[in-house]
């Protein structure tokens, strides 16, 4: 049977094509030996329930996994003690079923909290059954849940993590689990509650045995290589290998499922099209940008997601719009709600201390949001690049030289009266929102991370599989307005332009406006002032 790309649950290596796990289930596998008690806390789609069937798989000869899901249980049997007991025992007893040399009077007593209902049954009577398992296994016992967040907000779950932590703190008198991994996108050791009701109220958190779980389950660009390896040897397409391998990392950053729909996308819907006649053309640069700009036009769960946690979270939004327009450097503080909502959520990604947008695709996606909203809010200059927008396209290409010229005129009419405050904060925005009607359909763009500040932001204008790179960036002087040509000039050497862009955003009332060419060696500047 033919391997296909999965986007839809869970990765099977027979079925799908799939990024080998070995080294990561080797780490994990030392932190259990080690009788450790962890939780697995990533944003959705990472790969999370993946890399939990493949690692029951991996331990299955040297311990017995005991592995559940938290969404088999149901809303209202989280209720109460008594009905979360009975629901829990029930999805322990499926699993007991498929288990050998498990003693009757286990099974008879996981049996019985499992169907009375003529008494009250306490968590503590399950513990001590799961005790007198681990107790009598032939095996360490490995319990793995799946899913946790379903549970998270009930006070059931608490007891349950409480019971957890009195097993594991008990484990030197009393059998108990060789370990514990907890997984899903809170990370519960977050949560708190009080496990004594002295008079000082003290809190607690009923999870804080748990060890740091350092794993890093993105995919490299040596994973996506070698899933991509086995791709083209089934279908005997002789593609650059590392070339897309390293495209599709630069967009995605590694995040599982972005990296999985992306092929999905080149295997199943641009191979084979009136632009790309085989899967061969697909599995090209142009074949790429196209899944891409595939990808940022649909609607799917992640995307989903997200968006609905900037309605849930309004905290999000001003850390999102910081990153994206005004390109304030966020330093990276434990303590910062926002910021933790922020990066538990996958919005961002902690590098070098800073905070940044998790990957290009959220980034593009994200900037397409706002953009809609301010549109709404500001809908002058964004009307304006919409009414003018068939001007710029020649020949099928985008002539950004054209579209500076035309925003200068644009801004300066609708704007130029306005102060320093107003330029610093709003030109750069202004500027994509009259760009984004343009390019949209054909092209999007995105901000490179380690050129965001408050100063310099370089953004890569993307149109039908060609690129163009624009210095957005305030005036602070003729000394550093060459430091910044010279800084564009090492930026176009690196994606291999001759041309580049700058706007310059001047608060010098005897500023030149307009927009002019400048030759530094064999590179060419246009430079547009407002």
């Amino acid at each position: 049977m033919t391997k296909i790309f999965n986007v839809s649950g869970p990765c099977r290596p027979k079925k799908h094509y799939t990024v080998k796990l070995t080294s990561r289930l080797e780490e994990i596998r030392r932190m259990i030996a080690a009788g450790e008690y962890f939780v697995i806390s990533k944003a959705r789609q990472y790969g999370k329930t993946t890399l939990l069937l493949a690692l029951a798989e991996y331990l299955k000869d040297d311990y017995q996994v005991l592995s559940l899901d938290f969404q088999n249980i149901e809303s209202d049997e989280f209720a109460n003690g008594d009905a979360f007991v009975h629901a829990l025992a029930r999805e322990i007893n499926k699993r007991f079923r498929r288990m050998s040399r498990l003693s009757d009077e286990v099974r008879e007593k996981m049996f019985y909290l499992e169907n009375c209902r003529n008494r009250c049954v306490r968590m503590a009577e399950m513990f001590a059954c799961l005790s007198q398992w681990c107790g009598q296994s032939e095996k360490p016992v490995v319990l793995i849940v799946d899913e946790i967040d379903v549970a998270a907000n009930n006070q059931v779950f608490l007891d349950f993590l409480a019971q957890l932590r009195a097993a594991y703190l008990d484990s030197e008198l009393t059998p108990t689990f060789q370990s514990v991994i907890l997984a899903g996108v809170y990370d519960i050791r977050n949560i708190r509650r009080k496990l004594r009701h002295d008079d000082e109220h003290m809190e607690n958190s009923p999870w804080n045995i748990a060890a740091d779980f350092l794993v890093n389950m993105s995919f490299s660009v040596n994973d996506i290589a070698g899933m991509l390896e086995e791709y083209a040897k089934d279908y005997d397409i002789d593609m650059e290998i590392r070339q897309i391998a390293a495209l599709l990392y630069d967009y995605t950053s590694g995040y599982p499922y972005l990296v999985s729909r992306l092929c999905k996308l080149m295997d199943e819907r641009i191979g084979g099209t009136a632009s790309f006649h085989d899967k061969a053309g697909a599995w090209t640069k142009r074949g790429c940008l196209k899944a891409v700009k595939m990808l940022l036009e649909e609607n799917n769960p992640l995307f989903d997601s997200l968006m609905n946690k900037l309605s849930q979270f309004p905290q999000l939004k001003a850390v999102i719009s910081r990153q994206l327009f005004q390109g304030q450097p966020i330093a990276y503080v434990p303590d910062d709600t926002a910021v933790r909502i922020a990066r538990m959520f996958g919005f961002v990604k902690i590098q070098d201390s800073m905070v940044q947008i998790a990957n290009r695709i959220f980034e593009v996606r994200l900037y397409n949001k706002f953009l809609l909203d301010y549109s709404e809010q500001n809908s002058d200059i964004y009307a304006e690049g919409s009414r003018q927008k068939n001007q710029f396209i020649i020949d099928g290409r985008l002539n950004v030289r054209h579209v500076l010229e035309k925003f200068v005129e644009t801004f300066d009419y609708l704007y130029g009266d306005r102060g320093e405050t107003f330029l610093e904060e709003e030109g750069r925005r202004y500027f994509m929102l009259f760009l984004k009607p343009i390019i949209n359909g054909r092209g999007n763009c995105y901000v490179e991370a380690e050129t965001r500040n408050q100063e310099r932001m370089d953004l890569v204008i993307d149109y039908y599989g060609e690129q163009s790179v624009c210095e957005l960036k305030v005036w602070r002087g003729n000394a550093y307005h060459e430091r910044g040509e010279r800084q564009l000039m090492e930026y176009l050497e690196y994606f291999g332009l001759k041309k580049g862009y700058m706007l310059s955003f001047n608060f010098n009332k005897k500023k030149e406006i307009g927009v002019k060419e400048i030759r530094l060696g064999d590179k060419t500047l246009i430079e547009a002032v407002v």
